[in-house]
């Protein structure tokens, strides 16, 4: 059985004449009785009724009617659809957000969900060292992280700079500052996380008191400052963390932190979009564009978040 059988079945069905069926087809009476009649044949049953002067559907061609409409039917939404995902309207997307990105990606997601409502967006909390491989083996399509970005594998777009901030107690003798530069801080104890999670951050917190002729105390710990354990060493004087903007200028409720900015030059690192090489998904493309609308992209011209 083929489609174009059940195209043609429905035709003689609604007409109840094969002179009329075929003339609506826009082929000859002669193929479409074949059509008919070998449909009949493969199913071993009788469709219509025929004698010189009428056609009608036997029981079996009314029941058979019906499901032959719900199989074209669905076949003509096969096919809008595909024409459809062609312009990234119909899919799957899954996206990657390091920590503390999401108040800024929500509105490339709002708008994205407008203009396409049928592509079913999945959203993971993945860190900024893990969304490389990520991406690289296909467990998501397109990443918002800080860098490096491995190049050899990924396509990347700087979307812009985020404020590197202190992190200190609400206690400290410094908290009511605007801005804190690092020799100010510098007898302070260094918090540092696990490199692995965000390595561009790592490193940019220890070239910033490289470049200030600092030598921190470094005291490597296990947890973030914005995850409680993190946070009640601080409050508890204990050190400071230095970390990304968009993460730390939303303290814990009632943590007696407080997150302060860096004055020092160039105290901010950059947020890019990743994806896949030679990727041909129309709706990661979508996606893509619709970021780059919505935040403006200009790749000469970063702007700078929390500025």
């Amino acid at each position: 059985m083929e489609l174009r059988q059940l195209r043609y079945f429905i035709a003689v069905a609604e007409e109840l004449n094969f002179t009329k069926a075929a003339y609506k087809l826009h082929i000859s009476q002669p193929p479409l009785s074949r059509q008919i009649r070998q449909l009949e044949e493969e199913f071993g049953v009788q469709l219509f009724a025929r004698d010189r002067t009428k056609v009608e559907l036997t029981d079996p061609g009314k029941t058979f009617l019906r499901e032959a409409h719900a199989v074209v039917n669905q076949a003509n939404w096969a096919a809008q659809v595909l024409e459809r995902s062609k312009s990234g309207h119909y899919g799957a997307l899954r996206i990657a957000i390091a920590s503390g990105l999401s108040g800024v990606i929500r509105r490339v997601l709002k708008s994205f969900a407008k203009r396409y409502p049928r592509v079913d967006v999945q959203c993971q909390d993945v860190l900024s060292g893990l969304q490389n491989e990520a991406l690289r083996v296909r467990r998501v399509d397109v990443g918002f992280l800080r860098p490096p970005v491995a190049s050899a594998h990924l396509e990347s777009e700087p979307l812009f700079r985020e404020r590197i901030l202190v992190y200190i107690a609400e206690t400290h003798p410094l908290a009511k500052r605007r801005k804190i530069q690092l020799q100010q801080v510098a007898s302070e104890p260094l918090l540092l996380y696990d490199r692995d999670s965000s390595t561009g951050v790592y490193d940019k917190v220890l070239d910033l008191y490289r470049r200030a002729g600092i030598t921190p105390k470094v005291i490597h710990v296990g947890m973030t400052p914005y995850q409680e354990a993190g946070a009640l060493l601080v409050a508890r004087r204990k050190g400071i963390y230095l970390g990304v903007g968009a993460v730390l200028s939303h303290p814990l409720q009632g943590s007696g932190l407080k997150a302060i900015p860096i004055d020092e030059r160039d105290a901010t690192i950059e947020v890019h979009m990743a994806w896949r090489k030679n990727e041909p998904s129309t709706v990661v493309h979508a996606f893509l564009d619709t970021t780059r609308r919505v935040l403006g992209i200009s790749a000469r011209s970063l702007k700078t978040a929390h500025s």
